[in-house]
C-alpha cells in the first residue's frame, strides 16, 4: 500500500512511496504530529542517484519488520537533499557536531519532537557487522534512550545552537591580501594525479577555478600546472565516460580510476567551465574534444520534458552499481573483432579488470596514437557506445533545479564564445528563454511541472541573477539588466541576515529549521554569497548606484573575517573578493548594437571576470578598459582591446 510520498514530485521520494515505512515529507503536518505525539523523528536524507541510499532502502526500508519498529516508535521523514539543500546542510553539520563522524548520504538523523537532532549516522547495515550495530538495533536503542531521557534531550537545543554559532566564528580581520591563500592550497594538492591528495577523490573544481584566476593576474605557472594536471587526469581515467562523455561524482581511489558511477549535473557544469577557462589559456585538441563531448552529452541525455536540464543519472542499473558502464574482457574482444587490438592500445583493459573482474574504461596512450590509429579507435568506441545503448539504462532524475540550470547555461555561453560555436550559443539562448519564462512570476528551486513549487534558496536567485547580467553583457539588452537588478534587490530583502552580515541559505521569514542556515562553505557549487558579491560588483560598475558598493563593503568585511578559519572551504570567495578589490571594467562606446561578433569577442576576453558596460551612442566605436579608475586611452577595435587587456596586470 503506497505511503504519503506517492503524492510528492521528487523522483527520490517517489522511489520510496511503496515502502512499508509510513514516510512523511518534511512539512508542517509531520513536524506537528511529532510534537503532538511526543515522538522522536527519524530523518532520512538522500537523492535519487545515490548508490548507498538504494542499498539501505532495499535492506531496511523495504523490510516489514524494520518498518514496523519505525512506524511504532518514530515519525519518519524522507527528504530529497536536492530539494532542501538548506536542511541537508544543517543536519550534515549536526551529525559532525553530535558524533564526530563525517557526513554523507544516506544521512540518517534522529531528531527530538521539536525537530532538533540528538544523534545520527549515515548508512546502517541490516545486520550487525564488524562491530557496527544493525539498523534495527540502532532504532530500538535510540527509542529507548529518548523515552528514558526525553527532558534532557529536549534541553540540549541551547547547547547545540551555541556550537553552531562557534562553527561560524570570525576574527577581527576586515581586509587582507588574498593571493597567499592560493599559494597555501598548493601544498595539499596531488602533483601526480591532480586534485587533492588521498582518497576518496572529489574534483572540487571551484578551488581550481580560483587558481586559474590567480594565474591570469600573476602569470605564475604554479597556479596553472595543478589545473592542467587535474583536467588531464580526470579526462583520461575511469571517472570520465569515454563513450558518451561526462564525469562521475568522485572516485574511491586516488588515481581517478574507480568511480561511484552516478553522474551529477553540478560536477559536469564545473568540469565544462574549468575546461573552458583552461582552453582559453592553452590549446589542447584532446581537452577540447572532452569539452565538446560533455556539453553534447548533458544537453541530450540530461534533457527534461520541458527542454531544460535534469539533475542526475543513477550509479545503478538492474540493481548493480556500474553495470551500465563496465565491460568483461571477453565481451570486448567479441564485440570489437579486428578492432580489439587498437582498443587495447588505447585503453588499459585486462582479463582480471580493475573493478570486480570487469573493466572500467581508462585511457592509456590516446595522445601518442597516429591519426589512423585514433580514427580506428573512434570507430571501436562508437561500436561499444551503440552496443551499450541496448543495456538497461540507469535511472534519470529529471528534476529541474533553477540554480544548476542557470549555472549550466552560463557555462555553455562561455564555452560557445571560446569555440566560436554559433549553434551552441543559439541553442543555449533558446533554453535560457524557456527558463526565464518558467520563472517569470516566481523563482522556484526545482520543479517537474507548473504545479510543483518547491521552496526557493539563495543560490537560485544568485545564479539566475548572474545569468541575467551575463546576458546583458553579451547581448547588450537592457531588459536582462533590469531583471537582474530587481532580483538582486530581492536577494537582500529575503536572505540578508543582519546579525551575521551574511546571506542565509533559505528565506529568513520562512525558515522551518531549528537554527538559521548560515552556510559559509562552497559545497557542490560555489556558495551563493560569493556569487552575489560578483553580481553586486557588476551592478555597481554598470549602474553607478552606491547602494551596491555599500553591500560590497558589508559583505566583504564579513567574508574576510571568516576566511582565516575556513579558507579551503571558501575558495570561490577568495576569487570574488579579489575581483572587487582589483575592479576591471570594459566600457563600450559608439555604434555597435548590431555587431554581435564584436560583443562576443569582447566578452570572450575575460570569461566573466570583468564587467562589460554598454554606453552605445552614434559615435564611431571605441572601448575603454579601466582598473580601479585608472583607464586606457580609446581602443578602437578588438585587436587593441585584446592587446591592452592581455597586458593589464591585476596583481
Amino acid at each position: 500500500m503506497p505511503n504519503k510520498l506517492k503524492n510528492e514530485e521528487s523522483p527520490y521520494l517517489k522511489q520510496h512511496s511503496e515502502n512499508p515505512v509510513d514516510w512523511f515529507a518534511w512539512n508542517k503536518t509531520a513536524l506537528d504530529k511529532a510534537k503532538k505525539e511526543k515522538k522522536p523523528i527519524f530523518l532520512s536524507v538522500g537523492y535519487a542517484s545515490c548508490h548507498w541510499c538504494h542499498v539501505m532502502a532495499h535492506e531496511s526500508f523495504e523490510d516489514p519488520d524494520t518498518a514496523k519498529i519505525l512506524n511504532e516508535k518514530f515519525i519518519n521523514i524522507k527528504v530529497d537533499r536536492e530539494e532542501r539543500p538548506d536542511l541537508d546542510s544543517i543536519f550534515q553539520k549536526s551529525l559532525s557536531i553530535l558524533t564526530g563522524a563525517q557526513g554523507g548520504w544516506p544521512l540518517s538523523m534522529f531528531l527530538d519532537e521539536n525537530g532538533v537532532p540528538f544523534t545520527g549516522g549515515t548508512y546502517f547495515p541490516p545486520k550487525e557487522i564488524q562491530n557496527r550495530p544493525s539498523f534495527s538495533q540502532v532504532i530500538m536503542n535510540v527509542s529507548k534512550v529518548y523515552n528514558e531521557n526525553r527532558d534532557k534531550i529536549l534541553a540540549q537545543v541551547y547547547q547545540l545552537k551555541s556550537v553552531f554559532k562557534d562553527l561560524n566564528r570570525k576574527n577581527s580581520v576586515l581586509k587582507q591580501d588574498l593571493e597567499p591563500y592560493a599559494e597555501k592550497i598548493l601544498q595539499y594538492l596531488d602533483k601526480e594525479n591532480g586534485g587533492f591528495k588521498g582518497a576518496p577523490k572529489f574534483p572540487q573544481f571551484y578551488v581550481f577555478q580560483t587558481l586559474v584566476y590567480f594565474y591570469n593576474i600573476t602569470k605564475k605557472n604554479d597556479y596553472l600546472i595543478p589545473v592542467q594536471t587535474l583536467l588531464e587526469n580526470i579526462s583520461s581515467k575511469g571517472i570520465y565516460d569515454h563513450l558518451d562523455g561526462g564525469i562521475s561524482r568522485y572516485t574511491v581511489d586516488d588515481k581517478w580510476i574507480i568511480p561511484h558511477f552516478e553522474k551529477m549535473l553540478y560536477d559536469n557544469i564545473q568540469y565544462v567551465f574549468l575546461l573552458t577557462h583552461f582552453l582559453k589559456l592553452k590549446n589542447s585538441d584532446y581537452l577540447l574534444e572532452k569539452l565538446r563531448q560533455t556539453i553534447s552529452f548533458i544537453n541530450s541525455e540530461f534533457k527534461s520534458e520541458d527542454n531544460l536540464i535534469g539533475s542526475a543519472i543513477d550509479a545503478d542499473s538492474e540493481g548493480v552499481e556500474g553495470k551500465y558502464y563496465t565491460w568483461a574482457y571477453e565481451d570486448l574482444k567479441k564485440k570489437l573483432g579486428d578492432r580489439f587490438e587498437i582498443f587495447k592500445k588505447g585503453f588499459d583493459i585486462s582479463v582480471d579488470g580493475n573493478f570486480e573482474n570487469l573493466n572500467i574504461l581508462t585511457e592509456k596512450n590516446i595522445i601518442g596514437l597516429t591519426d589512423e590509429e585514433r580514427n580506428n579507435l573512434d570507430v571501436a568506441k562508437e561500436i561499444l557506445r551503440i552496443d551499450r545503448k541496448k543495456r538497461v539504462r540507469p535511472f534519470f532524475d529529471k528534476k529541474v533545479q533553477t540554480d544548476l540550470n542557470c549555472y549550466w547555461y552560463y557555462s555553455n555561453l562561455y564555452a560557445a564564445l571560446l569555440t566560436n560555436n554559433e549553434k551552441l550559443f543559439d541553442t543555449t539562448l533558446r533554453s535560457i528563454k524557456i527558463l526565464i519564462k518558467k520563472l517569470n512570476h516566481k523563482v522556484y528551486h526545482c520543479y517537474n511541472n507548473d504545479n510543483n513549487q518547491v521552496d526557493v534558496f539563495l543560490e537560485d536567485y544568485c545564479y539566475f541573477s548572474l545569468l541575467l547580467v551575463t546576458l546583458y553583457e553579451i547581448e547588450n539588452d537592457q531588459v536582462y539588466l533590469d531583471k537582474c537588478r530587481l532580483l538582486s534587490e530581492k536577494v537582500w530583502e529575503l536572505f540578508y541576515n543582519e546579525e551575521n552580515n551574511f546571506l542565509q541559505k533559505n528565506i529568513i521569514k520562512e525558515n522551518d529549521l531549528f537554527i538559521e542556515p548560515i552556510d559559509i562553505s562552497d559545497n557542490n557549487i560555489p556558495n551563493g554569497n560569493s556569487i552575489y558579491l560578483i553580481i553586486c560588483n557588476k551592478l555597481k560598475n554598470i549602474t553607478g548606484n552606491d547602494e551596491w558598493q555599500k553591500r560590497i563593503n558589508i559583505l566583504s568585511k564579513s567574508y574576510h573575517s571568516y576566511i582565516n578559519f575556513n579558507f579551503s572551504q571558501m575558495f570561490s570567495y577568495i576569487k570574488a573578493l579579489n575581483i572587487c578589490d582589483n575592479n576591471v571594467t570594459i566600457s563600450l562606446f559608439g555604434e555597435y548594437k548590431n555587431n554581435k561578433k564584436l560583443l562576443k569577442e569582447v566578452n570572450a576576453l575575460s570569461m566573466g571576470d570583468v564587467t562589460i558596460i554598454h554606453k552605445e551612442s552614434n559615435e564611431e566605436f571605441f572601448g575603454i578598459i579601466c582598473k580601479n579608475k585608472t583607464c586606457s586611452e580609446k581602443l578602437k577595435n578588438i585587436n587593441e582591446l585584446s592587446g591592452y587587456f592581455k597586458n593589464l596586470s591585476n596583481a
